[in-house]
């Protein structure tokens, strides 16, 4: 078999979502063996453009290929697009002279699977949600190897091995880290602590239903963080920034490991990156799954919830009054708490990364020899 450096070519991009467990996975890679070249492909419009350079992995970007569902323009123009895509595609295999490629689904993943398949280079997926996309659906019907974080996702040959996730997340320990992380938000070290985040776009429902409690937090003995997202901070009935006894907001927050560490419990949707971050670091949590969509927060969630680690609330029954009968007593029983963050951590995954690793290399050194 052919010890050459492995050339990986890992396709994803647009969100966080796909862009956080890709970079993970390359990581791995890079940790497993300095030598592999990698080469990520994303769009020229999506996060990937920032997030891929500044971690170091050279970026090379294709059109973007929006996969209707239902009849429109955009329905008549994918063939050309497509083939013009999958054409983009091909040139990238063919520089980075790749031996595998790795894809997280998204946009831009159909045409590298199509072009790898064309070339006859073995595909890996690894489908983060329960209730898997599109592109991953198609890509799963020629790939060598589907490795998905949620088990039960009808993907065929599917390996669960988790969701790949920064270092800084995966082996935190909440416990010798918590001081240091409610300092660094502003957080005493003496009360609970609610962690509130409706993602980095923030959750206007979610942002209503908490300023409604906070009034209340002094004389229940609670702190609350309010993460609101960009541009939609919380303002009160004189038109300022929301203040009072107890309750601190802020607008995002890069480290969520410092989150992690500081929150007693969280509020948040149900990503399939947050379900399985909180899990890997036994954070018991409250999810709020979005409202609209084909509902895989909700089964992203489903496991975490029934083995007793996650609690789960409708969108619009997350009130003022829901807050205060579930979150607050629960935030003053430390019992209960305890319990949940056991349970979490039980179906928590931390070596996602390298167990992607390992099958990419399997793949890779597959094709080589």
């Amino acid at each position: 078999m052919s010890t050459n450096p492995l050339s990986v070519v890992l396709a994803g991009g647009g969100t966080a979502g796909h862009i956080s467990p890709l970079l993970a996975i390359a990581h791995a890679l890079a940790e497993h063996d300095p030598d592999t070249r990698q080469v990520v492909v994303g769009t020229a419009a999506g996060m990937e453009t920032r997030l891929v350079p500044a971690a170091g992995y050279q970026l090379e970007t294709i059109d973007r290929v929006p996969m209707p569902r239902r009849p429109s323009i955009d329905l008549v123009k994918l063939p050309a697009r497509l083939i013009r895509a999958v054409r983009q595609a091909l040139g990238v295999l063919d520089r980075a002279e790749a031996d595998v490629v790795v894809g997280v689904g998204g946009y831009v993943s159909t045409p590298l699977y199509l072009a790898a398949w064309r070339r006859k280079i073995p595909v890996v997926i690894h489908e983060a949600n329960a209730q898997p996309g599109l592109a991953n659906r198609l890509g799963a019907r020629i790939a060598t190897t589907v490795a998905v974080a949620f088990k039960g996702t009808g993907l065929p040959k599917a390996e669960v091995v988790g969701m790949p996730m920064r270092r800084s997340i995966s082996t935190l320990d909440r416990a010798t880290s918590r001081a240091a992380a409610r300092a660094a938000l502003g957080l005493n070290t003496t009360q609970p602590a609610l962690i509130v985040t409706g993602g980095s776009s923030g959750a206007v429902s979610i942002n209503r239903a908490v300023a409604a409690v906070v009034p209340l937090l002094a004389a229940e003995g609670i702190q609350l963080l309010h993460i609101t997202g960009g541009g939609k901070g919380v303002t009160g009935a004189d038109g300022r920034p929301l203040q009072a006894e107890g309750y601190r907001q802020i607008e995002y927050v890069d480290d969520m490991e410092t989150v992690y560490a500081a929150a007693d419990l969280l509020l948040a949707r149900a990503g399939a990156a947050t379900v399985c971050e909180v899990s890997a670091v036994g954070l018991p949590a409250v999810f709020v799954p979005l409202p609209h969509g084909n509902g895989e927060q909700r089964r992203n969630a489903a496991d975490l919830i029934t083995a007793g680690g996650a609690l789960l609330v409708d969108d619009a029954a997350l009130t003022a009054d829901w807050l205060t009968g579930h979150v607050f007593p629960l935030l003053k029983n430390q019992a209960a708490l305890d319990a949940m963050a056991a349970a979490s951590a039980r179906l928590g995954v931390r070596d996602a990364d390298t167990q992607m690793a390992r099958l990419v290399v399997a793949a890779g050194r597959g094709a080589q020899s």
